[in-house]
């Protein structure tokens, strides 16, 4: 095994691509519908396929690796969501100790992302497979910055204590609001064959994260860091690490494996298990995130069957499966502000009165729950040198509606891919792939939950809609 000048300069160079690719992927959730161009030319499918869709697909089935040849492979995708909410006019209007967003339709100016990947494998001399693959991930990018943007409440007098109820910029009253979440994964994968009929592979995962959150100060009552001071001196306390702190990072690890049968020559199946990656906690958002910070990324499990219908046509079907309830500040509902915050809800016993707050050890979050993908895939080669593909996907999207007004951050409520990939071989052996994926708009409906309280508890909350629709286009290279 020997590694080039070439080599390092390929890694160095996917790394400086995601330091400026401002990962804004947001699809099944915040996962990926795939890795790689010829994957995602098929909605994402081909856990269970041995044919050759590069070294990347190591980062979807590691036993796929064995399938692949030696060859660099590196990509690009332009990513691209388009996101808005709406919000009903309000009859509060921030009395009663409500909380009311400025009504109107409103744009996250954001809409265009670059992101990379590469991939790299050698064949050892009992002919398993060492692999590197290093990919971007990762989402729930927004840019609130419509200065007509507004919200109306106590919480929005900041100058004043909460003495009156006051209109300010922003859909949190805090100005631009909005959050960053990049994620980027280097996989050392080593796999290998038992025989022509079945294939494994494993190896851990390193990951890096950064996040940055704008615009939420207004949240600051509802941090554990305020209401355990005001339980003592009934004045409450800074929480200087919720908003506005720039770029934080963390990083952590994992390990995933997967295997791949032959049950006859024409059909195979493959699984594959992605741990939950344990990552260090964001001290700069110990206020925001439940646990103190804390932000791991959940664990996944990929099933696939592949079907070889004749020498040109192979159809794919997979299944993913997403835990986001493996992680507290992702899953956690806006609910939990009410049953153990007491200064969201003032009349809560004693007993527990501060730990379901904003970074509190059971802090509200975002309320997602789990998310189950099926994937359809064609893979059709048309001669020797070009192959199409195409795709289709469904999942429910993890949102609940009553989570709909802390979302506005995070608004990640894709359920259908359509796409389509090409692959053409050159006479140099390196090979071209494009692909390109479309995601109809989907739209969650539900209260703004802060418009409501005991003081207002007749007046039915305002309306928020979430809208995202997306388009992304991927060029990938072997050489």
């Amino acid at each position: 095994m020997r590694l080039t000048t070439r080599q390092p300069a390929a890694w160095l160079l996917a790394v400086g691509m995601f330091v400026f690719s401002g990962a804004a992927m947001a699809t099944n959730g915040y996962f990926t519908h795939g890795v790689g161009a010829q994957s995602k030319g098929m909605a994402g499918t081909g856990v269970g396929s041995n044919a050759d869709m590069g070294i990347i697909m190591g980062a979807s089935n590691p036993a796929l690796t064995v399938f692949a040849g030696e060859d660099w492979e590196a990509g690009i995708s332009i990513f691209s969501p388009r996101r808005s909410y709406t919000a009903s006019a309000s009859t509060n209007n921030g009395f009663g100790g409500t909380f009311s967003l400025g009504g109107g339709a409103f744009d996250s100016s954001s809409e265009y992302f670059p992101i990379p990947y590469v991939a790299k494998s050698w064949k050892m001399a009992n002919d398993n497979v060492l692999s590197l693959l290093f990919y971007g991930r990762g989402g729930m990018n927004t840019d609130w910055d419509d200065l007509t943007t507004s919200a109306t409440s106590q919480l929005c007098d900041f100058a004043g204590g909460g003495a009156s109820v006051v209109t300010d910029s922003g859909p949190y009253c805090s100005g631009k609001a909005g959050v960053d979440l990049s994620q980027a994964f280097l996989t050392i994968n080593y796999a290998g064959k038992t025989s022509d009929k079945f294939a494994w592979g494993i190896g851990p995962i390193f990951a890096f994260q950064s996040f940055e959150a704008n615009g939420v100060i207004s949240y600051t009552p509802f941090t554990q860091t305020f209401a355990d001071a005001f339980l003592v001196n009934g004045m409450g306390a800074p929480a200087s690490n919720l908003s506005n702190n720039g770029h934080d990072t963390s990083v952590g690890w994992g390990i995933a494996g997967g295997i791949w049968a032959g049950l006859s020559d024409t059909f195979s199946v493959g699984l594959a298990y992605q741990s939950k990656i344990s990552m260090g906690e964001f001290d700069d958002y110990a206020d925001l995130f439940a646990e103190r910070g804390d932000f791991d990324i959940p664990s996944s499990i990929k099933a696939g069957a592949s079907f070889l219908v004749n020498d040109m046509l192979r159809v794919n079907f997979d299944i993913e499966h997403i835990a986001y309830t493996d992680v507290k500040s992702v899953s956690n509902p806006l609910a939990n502000f009410f049953t153990g915050c007491i200064t969201a809800n003032p009349g809560l016993a004693p007993a527990t009165p501060t730990g379901n707050c904003l970074g509190g050890p059971n802090g509200a979050g975002f309320g997602w729950e789990d998310m189950t993908a099926y994937k359809l895939g064609f893979e059709w080669q048309r001669d020797e040198s070009n192959t199409w593909r195409f795709g289709y996907s469904y999942g429910e999207q993890p949102i609940p509606a009553a989570d709909v007004v802390f979302n506005i951050l995070a608004p990640g409520v894709m359920e259908q891919h359509i796409t389509v990939g090409w692959t053409h071989q050159r006479s140099n052996g390196h090979a071209l792939t494009l692909s390109f994926m479309y995601a109809p708009q989907v739209k969650v409906t539900g209260p703004n939950v802060f418009d409501q309280t005991p003081a207002a508890p007749t007046t039915p909350p305002q309306t928020i809609i979430l809208k995202m629709q997306q388009f992304e286009f991927e060029v990938g290279y072997s050489f």
